[in-house]
């Protein structure tokens, strides 16, 4: 892939970079420098790409590895009782954000990249290096813990 074509399509990602990495990490600088980490590897490692077609994967997984980079360092740096409150993205919905980062950190990423991006389960599978039937658990188990979250709150309204 050219370096150009490359550029254009982190470029059209970017969106979706920043949704993925707010799943991960809660605070916005965090998820802008893992954001420009990943597309300065991306076009640096383009040759190491097999397969023009799953780019958008490769991309992910970059900056999934970026984000957990990140929270690694974070946790060696700053006790954990004081990691900010994940904040929404301004367009976003304060419910809905507020239970989807209630959900324990395996249930999710992958939610993100199923229902927000639109990943397929196996393209998912591949970029978190799980097994399908896993991914599809954790989905469901998810989806769950969402709908029970979401009538407890219209129950006590």
């Amino acid at each position: 892939m050219t370096r150009e074509a490359m550029e254009a399509l982190v470029i059209g990602m970017q969106d979706a970079l920043y949704r993925v990495s707010a799943a991960i990490l809660y605070r916005p600088c965090d998820r802008e420098d893992a954001i420009q980490e990943c597309i300065l590897k991306a076009i640096q490692k383009r040759d190491s790409l097999r397969d023009d077609r799953a780019a958008k994967s490769w991309i992910m997984r970059i900056l999934i590895n970026e984000c957990y980079k990140i929270l690694r360092f974070d946790m060696r740096v700053r006790p954990s009782d004081l990691l900010p409150e994940p904040e929404p993205a301004p367009d976003a919905d304060r419910n809905v954000f507020r239970i989807l980062f209630s959900l324990p950190d395996a249930f999710r990423l992958p939610t993100v990249l199923f229902y927000v991006e639109g990943y397929t389960v196996e393209e998912i599978g591949k970029m978190l290096r799980l097994p399908s039937g896993t991914v599809k658990s954790r989905l469901s188990r998810a989806r769950k813990k969402m709908k029970e979250e979401l009538t407890k709150e219209a129950s006590e309204k």
